[in-house]
């Protein structure tokens, strides 16, 4: 017995031991591992669904009426691990890896803002088959939501963007794809706020490696066609009742960014976050949570474009 009880022991000890390495020399994919098994706890399945860009992963569970949960770029759905448990028992959750990212194909080569509308439209199509859904999208997420919205048969009955859009950003002097701790560091602190000065450096080596070979570096391949899917003077055509969810410490989408987006947009209404960054449900999920329950209890905002 007590020779199993040591084998046992060394071998825990080592599953720890290799998990730390594993953290410390790819945090960022590490952490992901970590949010997708959280998806499965909370009683999320994965699935893949043919599409005309390849092969799609839905995560799904719960019941009720369907809520997508749309992540972003050089994310995936496993992002939403600390939201979901509060939705599944008002919801049928559907959290797509986007295309290109995940476990979504392209896996490789360039992937631009339209493949990844065109694959998630038709894997929405095969996995939502009772119409109109509530799409809530972050960054990358509510840009492809509000693309999505202006389709002739728009699949979404009604959105909330968290943090993102489909108009040009207020900054131009940030990059996504950083080649130094230095420009690393900027970007997180633009997206998280303060909190994100104390990111370790071995974590700042991994955003510079992630973003360069990743989603990002892939989107960024394809820049000179983003501006035909950017709808500045044409938010108009969102013909969906909107709610912007905003994080008021984001810098990189600021508030001034949602109030030009409340202006354009039909029916629309803002709700801010106080010490959220950019991606609130990731940082601030009790919050962000309740803040969302709210928002979608709510009746859909109308014309009047009401704030609160």
């Amino acid at each position: 017995m007590f020779l199993l009880l040591s084998v046992v022991a060394v071998l825990v000890l080592a599953s720890v031991v290799a998990s730390l390495v594993a953290f410390r020399r790819r945090p960022l994919a590490t952490y992901g591992r970590m949010t997708r098994w959280a998806l499965r706890r909370a009683g999320m399945r994965q699935e893949f669904v043919q599409t005309s860009v390849g092969r799609q992963s839905i995560w799904s569970g719960g019941r009720g009426p369907t809520l997508v949960l749309l992540h972003g770029a050089g994310d995936q759905a496993g992002t939403w691990a600390r939201t979901v448990p509060a939705l599944l028992s008002r919801y049928r959750v559907v959290a797509p890896d986007l295309p290109g990212h995940g476990d979504s194909h392209p896996a490789s080569g360039p992937l631009s803002v339209g493949t990844v509308v065109d694959g998630l439209a038709d894997a929405l199509g095969r996995v939502c088959t009772e119409l109109p859904i509530a799409v809530v999208g972050n960054s990358l997420g509510a840009w492809v939501a509000t693309l999505l919205a202006i389709r002739p048969s728009p699949p979404a009955g009604r959105l909330v963007l968290v943090n993102g859009g489909a108009i040009k950003g207020d900054r131009t002097d940030i990059t996504f794809t950083p080649s130094t701790r230095e420009e690393a560091r900027g970007t997180i602190e633009a997206l998280m706020g303060a909190a994100a000065s104390r990111t370790p450096g071995f974590v700042l080596d991994d955003v510079i490696r992630t973003a360069r070979l990743g989603p990002l570096g892939r989107l960024t391949q394809t820049a000179d066609e983003m501006d035909r899917y950017v709808l500045e003077g044409r938010l108009h055509e969102v013909r969906v009742p909107v709610d912007l969810l905003w994080g008021e410490e984001d810098r990189v989408f600021p508030l001034s960014y949602a109030r030009r987006m409340l202006a354009g947009l039909p029916a629309a209404r803002l709700t801010t976050l106080p010490r959220c960054g950019h991606t609130p449900h990731r940082n601030h999920p009790r919050q962000f949570n309740q803040a969302l329950i709210d928002v979608l209890n709510a009746p859909a905002p109308e014309a009047d474009r009401a704030s609160r």
